[in-house]
């Protein structure tokens, strides 16, 4: 459906901000989203409803219910990252006001941004995913002496639920690892320990319905961590060093293969209208899926913007698209 073909415009709600720690994030993204809406004054009516961090939501700069906020809406943008927008919370609120809405339903949603259960549903579907294991507070010393006795090192901790890349450390003795376990429990309860797997890293975005194909994968961006082959200060956060985009450096095999793989996992955790996976390339060929985002960055800055751009796609005719997705329900 083109907005062309309509006689009124479509009344887009964009929710940004939200309790999480992503909060800057999403509303980079939800700046983007009003921007490109309003710069087609024709085809959209803009509602900006911003969500606080205490999960208030406010409609022209008054605190409202989430009901009232989008009476008469036809259809949301999520530009939430994180806890409570990402995670199914908002999505369930959406799918009960029977509100279309862009991005990936309640369940996969929530099973996507949960790292440990995402990587069962990779191994099931034949992904390859770093080795790893599950550390609670209540079996950190046990487990942590057998990671590091067992596992090749560094070791790569991250919270097992918590969004975006904090609380995420590479750690090379025992006594690092035992701390940056400790932090991550900060972020959340389970914590995940995994092998640091070397080699290209990139992001692939995956797109529905797109250009022909069912599932389209835009041209997948590298990034790169100048200090991979340096041991980093351990009081730098590892993920400082994965956000720094480069265009893309793959050949074309490699191209096809990294695609294929954001493919199939999108495909695998049922996500819905986009995805984001993040993917590591090793010099034997092997791809790993590290983690696949429901809901990826689509500030100026992130890879998303960047990768359609390699793609000969605009940022205007991608939100289009998934706009008219979530219209027809797809």
């Amino acid at each position: 459906m083109n907005p062309q073909s309509l006689s009124n415009k479509i009344r887009v709600a964009v929710l940004r901000g939200g309790p999480s720690p992503d909060y800057d994030a999403s509303l980079q993204t939800g700046e983007h989203v009003l921007k490109i809406l309003r710069d087609k004054p024709e085809y959209y009516h803009p509602v900006d409803i911003f969500i606080s961090k205490e999960g208030d939501w406010h409609k022209s700069g008054m605190k409202v219910e989430p009901h009232k906020s989008l009476e008469h809406v036809d259809v949301v943008w999520n530009a939430l990252h994180g806890a409570y927008g990402e995670d199914g919370n908002v999505q369930k609120i959406l799918s009960s006001l029977h509100i279309p809405f862009t991005g990936s339903s309640t369940i996969s949603s929530a099973i996507s941004t949960n790292k440990d259960m995402s990587k069962r549903v990779y191994e099931i579907h034949g992904l390859f995913t770093p080795r790893h294991e599950l550390i609670t507070a209540e079996d950190e010393v046990e487990k942590l002496v057998h990671v590091f006795r067992n596992y090749l090192h560094p070791l790569v901790v991250k919270p097992a639920t918590a969004e975006s890349m904090r609380g995420i450390r590479l750690a090379y003795t025992f006594d690092e690892l035992v701390k940056a376990v400790d932090e991550a429990l900060e972020f959340s309860d389970r914590v995940l320990v995994e092998e640091f797997v070397r080699g290209k890293e990139a992001a692939c975005s995956v797109i529905e319905n797109a250009h022909g194909e069912e599932l389209y994968a835009l041209i997948p961006v590298e990034i790169r961590t100048p200090e991979k082959n340096k041991r980093p200060d351990y009081d730098k956060k590892f993920s400082t060093a994965r956000e720094h985009l480069s265009e893309n450096s793959f050949t074309a095999n490699e191209n096809r293969s990294l695609e294929y793989v954001a493919k199939k996992a999108h495909q695998a955790l049922g996500l819905r209208h986009y995805s984001r996976s993040d993917l590591i390339l090793t010099p034997q060929g092997k791809i790993y899926v590290l983690e696949t985002s429901s809901q990826p960055s689509f500030g100026v800055d992130s890879s998303l913007p960047k990768s359609l751009d390699l793609s000969g796609w605009s940022s205007e005719g991608f939100l289009e698209h998934v706009l008219n997705l979530a219209l027809k329900n797809k």
